[in-house]
């Protein structure tokens, strides 16, 4: 899926293979032998797995009034169908009826390449270059006779597609596919989380090999540089591999400047690699040698507010409670109030799936309730401009009996990995 890089990538992307520096006795090459590939036992999402995905959407396409969905690449697609795609100005696209296989709309000589990828049954539908793609949708519609039923459109869908169909289809009602999407991909199933799992486990496992490798006169972009090489040995694809040093630590997604770590400084990683499509996301903090009397305050604190958080991570609260629940804390400790600075300037925690950010979000307001299969993000860090900031995060999913942690938060800032 082409997207815009996020900020946290941009920085990851920074993370380049070391160049030799006088004084500094590393290799160009960071010596990985003692690493290998954790993710051997790895379950693809199979046929059964995706059949009983269209089925729930069907259902909820029922429940919600709707008679087909229209998805463009990105993660949705693959969740439904296994095409990986990327969007372009040439439209490929799936609608979801309610009843029956999918359709696939795709330009004529794309198709051989988009059934390579495709896991489900589904028709196909080409396009020639001087044809219009949203004819041949509206075709579909008409053809299944659902083109006077409601269209939901995918949340991240451009806006060609949405008006493309709305003029090849007079008088067709546009509406969200947010009922149906969000109410499949919000709720994870056991394949899914155990993937999710691995993701978490390859994580932590390189964390565990870069920490004691961390050393004076390293940039932010060479510590990541570690985390990304360990990653991928361990079998997991990095998705991005952020260390922030000293006061590029007090700005959550860092700064331009350049930072080495020095001793008493702080160094904040926010990592996350795919297994099979899931992702992890897993951030630690600590100060390299000893830390400063109000580092561990903080440190301290930030920990507490992790708990905090899960404490309040029960079924059928709503999402933004977590988020309140913790900036009570906070406020409690001299932060804040709400969302200024010093104090947590973002949200609790989002979703995470195949997407590392995904609806919804721990944040105030956020009304959805919780349920059984949700995953989340817990970071509740603590910033101070100018100075450092603090930043633990681990994921974890809702059960029946309440939430589970993909990974175990440490306890104390001399041991920040756990």
């Amino acid at each position: 899926m082409q997207t815009p890089l996020s900020r946290r990538a941009m920085i990851a992307a920074a993370a380049l293979p070391f160049l030799v520096r006088p004084g500094l006795l590393r290799a160009a090459e960071p010596d990985l032998s003692g690493l290998s590939d954790i993710t051997g036992g790895a379950v693809p999402i199979g046929p059964e797995e995706r059949a009983g995905r269209l089925a729930r959407a069907q259902g909820l396409m029922k429940a919600n009034g709707i008679g087909a969905i229209l998805i463009e690449p990105g993660s949705t697609m693959v969740y439904f169908t296994g095409v990986q795609w990327w969007r372009s100005e040439r439209l490929t696209a799936v609608i979801i009826p309610v009843e029956g296989q999918p359709c696939i709309v795709t330009p004529y000589f794309e198709e051989p390449s988009v059934r390579e990828t495709l896991a489900v049954p589904a028709e196909i539908r080409v396009w020639q270059e001087d044809r219009n793609p949203l004819a041949v949708v509206a075709g579909f519609l008409r053809d299944r006779k659902l083109a006077g039923r409601p269209v939901g459109i995918e949340e991240t869908a451009r806006f060609f597609a949405f008006d493309g169909l709305q003029q090849a289809l007079p008088g067709v009602r546009l509406v969200s596919a947010n009922p149906v999407v969000r109410g499949c991909r919000m709720v994870k199933t056991a394949p899914e989380i155990a993937l999710m799992q691995l993701a978490t486990d390859v994580t932590m496992a390189a964390y565990r090999w870069v920490y004691p490798r961390v050393e004076v006169g390293m940039t932010g972009a060479e510590v990541g540089a570690l985390m990304t090489a360990a990653t991928r040995k361990l079998g997991g694809s990095p998705e991005f591999s952020m260390a922030l040093i000293g006061e590029a630590s007090a700005y959550p997604h860092g700064s331009k400047q350049v930072h080495r770590v020095a001793d008493g400084q702080v160094v904040l990683m926010d990592c996350g690699c795919t297994v099979e499509g899931y992702q992890s996301d897993v951030s630690r903090s600590w100060v390299h040698g000893a830390p400063s009397a109000e580092q561990r305050k903080v440190w301290d604190t930030v920990a507490k507010g992790q708990q905090v958080a899960l404490s309040a991570a029960r079924i059928g609260a709503p999402a933004g409670s977590i988020d309140d629940a913790v900036r009570r804390f906070y406020e409690s400790q001299g932060y804040g109030p709400g969302y200024r600075l010093p104090g947590l300037s973002h949200r609790t925690g989002h979703g995470i799936g195949m997407d590392g950010h995904e609806p919804v979000n721990l944040v105030r307001g956020e009304a959805t309730p919780l349920a059984t299969g949700m995953c989340f993000s817990d970071e509740p860090g603590l910033y101070l401009p100018g100075k450092f900031g603090i930043r633990i995060e681990d994921c974890f999913h809702m059960t029946a009996s309440g939430p589970v942690w993909f990974s175990t938060p440490p306890r104390r800032i001399e041991a920040p990995i756990g």
